[in-house]
């Protein structure tokens, strides 16, 4: 895929522009969306087999760090979006007359997906575990009941996917595509976060929501259903292109500052202080640098999840450590709202929080080494030599 890198631009300069205020208000950033929407970048990864441009995951993660830099909540919020039609273009899961219609409706309006698997008691599952959230089979399809937590863009999905258990004998797990809006279906307004307070991660109750048959998707033994980490690695790193955009726009407004403060007492700016161009280095070590790991990382190697992994543990920690030092070195005017740093500032603190947390990413780069270590000495020991035996009179 092309990507049309003067509209990418246009979008995010309108995205840019609602960004303030949707993080004051804390609503969902409807402008924000409108101008993803017009820009055409939600069905970016639609498969040219249903008419799309068959954007790559490269290509998702070039669109997230230009959103990112505009508003990194709306570029969340897409991110799940375009991630789903990367999952459809590869596995085909979805019935095509329901997926067809979804697209027909993209035509219209935003068509917004995103999964909703978190719940109060069960927390990520990530960490292992099956959902308490139960669809129960009635006459014409499914009946959904359930809660579910940190459903990012609750106000302006279509569609939520539900992860839920079914009320068969035995039992089975799988995702049901929920319609926003039915009845049973109640947004619990609790999301109060630091950062990303725009994307609108509130709780979603679910009681006895009907939806069609077909909606179930992927269905299988809870045996088989637990989430699989390691083939999520390349997703999650292209998910982490939003912090790199939320990074760069930190060292812009750390750059601006520093060329257009003139102290009285200097007579020039403080950005050719050596303080400053040291400071300056150093931020773009560690942003720069990150977006050579994350762009190489998803370049090549692809099926190598724990060099995806790692490349998302470093630029992560990377991107965090840059706009926190940029915040540090303007001191006061770094942490007021006019410059933008401390929005950048309190965003940033996102970048590793999204499932794989770190230290369970962290935990399978360490068994990865541990089982590598025993192959390597298995492997030595097959082919080291017999030992020589001497013998004496």
């Amino acid at each position: 895929m092309a990507l049309d890198l003067t509209l990418l631009e246009t979008t995010q300069k309108a995205v840019a522009e609602a960004a303030p205020e949707a993080d004051r208000s804390g609503q969902f950033p409807w402008k924000g969306i409108a101008a993803v929407h017009r820009g055409g970048l939600l069905e970016a990864t639609v498969a040219p087999r249903y008419g799309g441009a068959g954007g790559s995951l490269y290509d998702a993660a070039v669109i997230l760090a230009a959103l990112g830099r505009a508003d990194p909540s709306v570029a969340l919020i897409s991110a799940m979006t375009l991630f789903n039609h990367l999952a459809q273009a590869g596995k085909g899961h979805w019935p095509n007359s329901l997926y067809t219609r979804l697209l027909a409706e993209a035509k219209e309006r935003p068509l917004l997906l995103n999964a909703a698997r978190v719940e109060p008691e069960l927390g990520s599952p990530a960490r292992g575990g099956l959902p308490a959230t139960l669809a129960r089979r009635t006459a014409g399809g499914w009946s959904i009941s359930g809660r579910k937590r940190f459903v990012t863009g609750a106000h302006g999905l279509t569609h939520f996917l539900v992860w839920a258990r079914t009320d068969e004998t035995p039992s089975r797990v799988g995702t049901f595509v929920v319609p926003n809006g039915l009845p049973g279906i109640t947004i619990i307004e609790n999301w109060d976060s630091l950062g990303m307070r725009a994307s609108g991660s509130h709780d979603v109750d679910y009681q006895n929501v009907e939806i069609a048959l077909e909606n179930g998707l992927e269905l299988v033994d809870p045996s088989v259903a637990q989430q699989d980490n390691r083939a999520h690695a390349a997703m999650n790193l292209a998910l982490t292109a939003i912090y790199l955009g939320v990074a760069e726009a930190a060292q812009s407004a750390f750059i601006r500052f520093a060329q257009q403060r003139v102290p009285t007492n200097l007579g020039r700016p403080i950005a050719e202080t050596e303080r400053f161009i040291t400071l300056s280095g150093e931020i773009d070590l560690l942003v720069s640098g990150s977006r050579q790991i994350l762009f190489d990382g998803l370049k090549y190697g692809l099926d190598d999840a724990e060099r995806l992994i790692r490349a998302r543990l470093i630029a992560g920690r990377q991107l965090r450590d840059a706009v926190q030092l940029a915040v540090r070195g303007l001191g006061n005017p770094g942490l007021g709202a006019e410059l933008g740093l401390e929005r950048h500032f309190r965003d940033i603190q996102a970048v590793l929080v999204h499932a794989p947390q770190e230290d369970t990413s962290i935990a399978m780069l360490g068994k990865a080494a541990f089982q590598r270590w025993n192959r390597d000495q298995t492997v030595e020991g097959a082919q080291a030599s017999p030992r020589l035996v001497l013998k004496t009179a």
